[in-house]
């Protein structure tokens, strides 16, 4: 689960024109300490992922309260600053292309485990030596990952520094052990 930094929903629940309301990305744990949320309630709009993977790929980073072990070790492999306000400024700036998503072109020689990349019409994560085709529900599929081609890679370069260095993210079921 995450959050961008506040509310993103009206009454009715119903989302806004606004995606985010400040630089504050995170990836939470769903359940921490037994806080018990309404969803979409009074506060923040929770944001739901398949797995980090997913939410790195979106720039979000572990959060340092209800996963401070992994965002510390975030922290320690994320170039430059490692304060979380650094960190959420330079992400920022790498994952959005006004309010669109930014893509970045890349070698798939050189992508890590982890990241994330668009192909068509498809969002594929990469994991060994395979491409596993993101679902909303699960990773449906996976192929060969091919080599010397450029790619549109959706996640932020400063977290694929972070997964080249060893950041371990978590992986939902369905992406198996390749």
């Amino acid at each position: 689960m995450g959050n961008r930094g506040g509310r993103l929903h009206d009454a009715q629940r119903t989302l806004g024109t606004r995606r985010w309301v400040s630089k504050q990305w995170i990836c939470c744990q769903l359940d921490f300490n037994n806080r018990q949320r309404t969803v979409w309630g009074g506060s923040y709009s929770e944001l739901f992922f398949l797995d980090e993977v997913t939410a790195l790929a979106a720039g979000h980073r572990p959060c340092f309260e209800c996963r401070r072990k992994d965002a510390q070790a975030f922290a320690a492999l994320f170039p430059g600053k490692h304060t979380a306000p650094e960190m959420d400024a330079m992400l920022h700036a790498q994952r959005l292309d006004g309010r669109a998503k930014r893509l970045h072109r890349r070698a798939i020689d050189a992508l890590p485990d982890g990241a994330m990349i668009a192909r068509g019409d498809e969002a594929l994560a990469l994991r060994g030596g395979y491409l596993l085709r993101w679902t909303p529900s699960g990773y449906d599929g996976k192929r060969a990952r091919p080599r010397g081609v450029d790619v549109d890679v959706l996640t932020p370069p400063a977290i694929l520094r972070v997964l080249e260095k060893g950041y371990p993210p978590l992986w939902h079921p369905s992406a198996g052990h390749t």
